[in-house]
């Protein structure tokens, strides 16, 4: 009989032990949970196809700082250059999928996607949030005979005019492709090899018409160096009042360089959300808004989310596939 106590005294031992001991994991499992899920959890590396120095890695410079105190983490640049954007593509794809890898986007990215020529399709990055968006204008010379958007129509139709690009198969020859479908009007290119260049034939009379981004040529155009016959933008440019969008003439088409970032399609949306806030806070602050004042590009539509920035990144990648199969273009 006392044997039989003992025993039942054991169970009832083992018993509550057994559910300390199953109270303590459920403790401790949500614990672990919440450090498994702190994020970021590590530095975050930011791809960028372009050179130090450039244009990309100075408005990366601008916000990083204050993203990296919002995030508690170091964010770093990594250059991976070449192949017009494909070796950084290569990085990106493979690179976890965890938020902790950032890409640098441009117009550049997208070409080459659509080229065949990127381990990437669209559908395979997300938007975490846009950082510049700077809107074309048609220029031609200060001294030109084309006075007006409706001088350069008629004056297109007469003849094929020369337009200088950066490069064939660039944001310039992209652009002046779709524009002049729009408006039913044949064209030349002339490639330069830079925007430099480009604008420095303009003036010289060795072409007759170029894109140039607002950024860039507001101050020729202050100057009467340039002349500025239509905006590609899908609102007037607040700077130049007096030139009217493509669109308000019936060609509606927008051209425009724009810096953004973007992560692999599969991270997880909730470390998405984490991105895009912290970004979008760190180029609320003064440097980065100084930073797009001072090149004559206004904040409040420049900077973008990621909803609207994934959905202009689909839309501009399919208004490009379509030019570049136009151009014959695509990857042989």
């Amino acid at each position: 009989m006392k044997s039989q106590r003992a025993s039942q005294k054991y169970r009832i031992l083992s018993c509550r032990m057994a559910g300390a001991l199953v109270a303590g994991m459920m403790v401790a499992v949500p614990s672990a949970v919440v450090a498994q899920d702190a994020f970021p959890s590590e530095q975050i590396e930011i791809i960028s196809h372009a050179s130090p120095g450039g244009g990309t890695d100075q408005t990366i410079r601008m916000w990083i700082d204050a993203a990296s105190k919002i995030l508690g983490q170091d964010l770093v640049v990594v250059y991976k250059q070449g192949g017009a954007a494909r070796v950084a593509h290569e990085y990106l794809a493979s690179r976890p999928a965890d938020g902790h890898t950032l890409m640098a986007t441009t117009e550049t990215h997208l070409y080459t996607m659509a080229r065949g020529m990127s381990p990437l399709g669209i559908e395979d990055v997300k938007g975490v949030a846009r950082a510049m968006q700077d809107p074309s204008v048609i220029v031609v010379r200060g001294d030109s005979d084309i006075k007006d958007y409706d001088g350069l129509i008629a004056t297109s139709k007469e003849k094929a005019l020369n337009w200088g690009v950066a490069q064939v198969g660039g944001t310039e020859h992209i652009g002046i492709s779709r524009w002049a479908d729009q408006a039913g009007v044949e064209y030349r290119v002339v490639p330069f090899g830079s925007g430099g260049e480009m604008i420095t034939a303009l003036r010289s009379g060795a072409i007759d018409a170029t894109l140039a981004n607002v950024s860039e040529a507001l101050g020729p155009i202050a100057d009467g160096d340039l002349r500025a016959v239509a905006a590609l933008s899908d609102e007037p440019i607040a700077d130049l009042p007096d030139v009217p969008t493509a669109a308000s003439k019936g060609h509606d088409v927008s051209v425009n360089t724009t810096r953004g970032y973007v992560v692999r399609a599969d991270t997880p949306p909730e470390r998405v959300a984490v991105l895009e806030a912290a970004l979008l806070e760190a180029m609320g602050g003064e440097q980065f808004t100084t930073y797009l004042k001072n090149s004559g590009l206004d904040p409040a539509t420049s900077v973008a989310g990621s909803d609207a920035w994934d959905a202009q990144l689909k839309k501009a990648y399919t208004e490009a596939a379509e030019a570049i199969e136009k151009l014959g273009l695509e990857k042989k």
